[in-house]
């Protein structure tokens, strides 16, 4: 049986995997200085993202990628790069915070549900910039942009503080994502 710690940490999980979906680097620096500030248990073995020399790497890495966006049809090239990089990234934010765990279901889990949600997300934002950039020709790209990037810091803080609640509109959210992305993906196929 799920005690309520353990459904909390899934529930946080899921949600920094989905916010590494919008960014890769920014759910792992709000992890970095929440870890730093107390306000979250990490997982054995990823003590490291709660360390100086990680929260000044994570800095930087955010720092670069925010503003790589920012530059249309640069950010076209890094979603490609950006998928499967947030799989992995999704998978660790999953695992990080799930405390507790036999190892065999944690990796599991994280893999299948943090990779997976942040996959979703990441293939999500790649179909909304690339309409953007057709439709607006790359104009309307940073505006899309910035939206990702505080979506990804505002659901990794909030989800911080808040994991059940913002777990259950993320796993909400994803329901629907799927639902976009098979339906694009689909619809692709039969044209």
């Amino acid at each position: 049986m799920i005690n309520l710690e353990t459904l909390i940490s899934i529930f946080l999980g899921i949600s920094l995997a989905a916010a590494v979906g919008f960014r890769i680097f920014v759910p792992l620096l709000v992890m970095s200085l929440a870890s730093l500030g107390g306000y979250l248990n990490l997982s054995s073995g990823f003590e490291w993202i709660g360390t100086i020399p990680a929260l000044i790497a994570f800095g930087a890495a955010s720092g670069f990628e925010l503003a790589a966006y920012f530059i249309p049809f640069v950010d076209n090239l890094l979603d490609t790069i950006a998928g499967p990089t947030a799989v992995v990234a999704g998978t660790v934010a999953m695992a990080s915070s799930i405390v507790e765990f036999d190892p065999l279901i944690k990796w599991t889990l994280a893999i299948i549900a943090g990779g997976g949600a942040a996959g979703l997300v990441q293939s999500l934002t790649t179909i909304t910039r690339g309409a953007s950039s057709l439709t607006t020709a790359g104009i309307g790209n940073p505006v899309v942009s910035a939206t990702e990037a505080g979506f990804s810091f505002g659901i990794s803080t909030l989800a911080i503080f808040f994991p059940l609640v913002v777990g259950i509109l993320i796993v909400l959210f994803l329901i629907w994502a799927s639902k976009k992305v098979f339906k694009k993906m689909f619809n692709r196929k039969s044209t």
